[in-house]
Formats: C-alpha cells, structure tokens, sequence
C-alpha cells in the first residue's frame, strides 16, 4: 500500500516545498514518474495553465520525469493512454478547482482503478483542495453548497480546504449535517501525509499552518511537524 498526501490549497508554491519533496521521496526519488491530473481546473478552461505550473513546479523540486494528463473530463478518464500511464505512476497528483467535476470525472473510470491499483502498489496519491476533498467519504461543494459522496479512499472523513482563510466558516454547519464524521481542516501551503508509524499522519509546512480536526463537538489542531491518528 502507498501513501496518501492531501494539501490544503494553493499548491506548487514555496511553503509546499517540504511536503512534496517528502511525497517525492516516498514514490521512489527524483527519476519516479509523476503524473498531474488538471481535470478540477477544466470547467473553468484552466487546466493547461495549471498543469503546466504543476510540471514546473515538480521539475523545480528536482523530478525529472513529470506529466500533465489530458485528463479533463469523464471521456479522458477512460482514455486507455491515461489509464496506462497512471498504472505506471509512482505518484499521482490531482489539482484544486471544481471538486464535482473532479469526483465526476473519475468515479467508475477506468483512470480511477488505475489510481486505486497504482496505490495498492506503492503509489502516492496527492491532491490539493478539491484534489483532495473528493478522496473523502464526503466532499463539500461550495458552488451548489451541497454535501456529496467522494471517491472513499479516505473513509469517514470529509475535508474542509483553505481552512485558514475561508474553509473554517464551513466547520459549523457540516459539524451538524455530518454528524460522527471527522472534518479535517487542513491550511493553505500545509500538506498531512500518513508516513508516520503504523500510518500516523503528519503535518508538513513551514511552521506557520496546520491541521485541525472536528468531531460532534471536539475541535483539535495539530501544527506543522505534529502526528495524529484519524480517530478520536
């Protein structure tokens, strides 16, 4: 079984430097092949842009071997290309953006057992805010502020992204309409990674963001450097 990184917004910029050279390292090094899934950043015609900055940004790291797939909607996600290219990967990262057009794009693909095979075989799955959100039982869309099924990788959770700036002002009401569901509140420029002992999770950052986690009417924040377990 791989790993599981998941970013609490603003992506490919200086304070993601520690966790996603930590994400490298675990996919096997520099020479892993990586590969960017833009299909959150389509609706809005955005996804060549961002993930061009993903490549760049990978290559800045030191990755050398770093693609953005043509993967934007559910069509491409059965794209026996993508999918073949995804079972190789070591590491698998999904871009922020619309998180229903993500969830859509991948659930009962192809693309989407090829995730699931290359992580049982070692991979690392990563995203960031809506990247991440779809691989809880639950994910908050903000657009139609509805609460909808994810991808279930991560059971019994559900993600609050950007939580220092707007992703806290979900906590209340999901509190209540997700009851017994752990909500994790993760930063922008913050990543937590399950590469502790026995899967702990641990925050990675620059000192300044964090995680924290509500649960019925427990609220707990762990800082950058901090462990913690998904449970209460």
């Amino acid at each position: 079984m791989g790993y599981i990184l998941l970013a609490g917004g603003a992506e490919f910029s200086g304070r993601m430097a520690k966790p996603d050279h930590r994400a490298i390292e675990l996919a096997g090094g520099f020479g892993a092949s990586i590969s960017i899934i833009p299909a959150a950043a389509a609706p809005d015609n955005n996804h060549q842009r961002a993930g061009r900055k993903g490549v760049n940004w990978f290559n800045n790291l030191g990755a050398v071997n770093v693609t953005a797939l043509p993967l934007i909607d559910r069509k491409s996600a059965d794209d026996p290309a993508v999918v073949e290219t995804l079972h190789r990967s070591k590491m698998i990262y999904m871009l922020g953006g619309f998180p229903r057009h993500l969830a859509q794009s991948l659930a009962g693909s192809d693309s989407w057992q090829a995730i699931l095979a290359a992580h049982q075989s070692g991979a690392v799955i990563a995203g960031s805010s809506a990247g991440a959100m779809i691989l809880c039982d639950h994910y908050y869309d903000p657009y139609e502020k509805n609460i909808l099924r994810g991808l279930e990788l991560i059971p019994d959770t559900c993600i609050l992204p950007h939580h220092d700036t707007f992703g806290k002002n979900w906590a209340l009401e999901l509190a209540q309409r997700l009851a017994g569901v752990i909500l994790i509140g993760i930063d922008e420029e913050t990543g937590m990674l399950n590469d502790g002992p026995t899967g702990q999770w641990q925050v990675y950052g620059d000192g300044t963001g964090g995680v924290t986690l509500y649960k019925n009417d427990r609220k707990t924040h762990f800082a950058s450097g901090k462990r913690f377990d998904l449970k209460f």
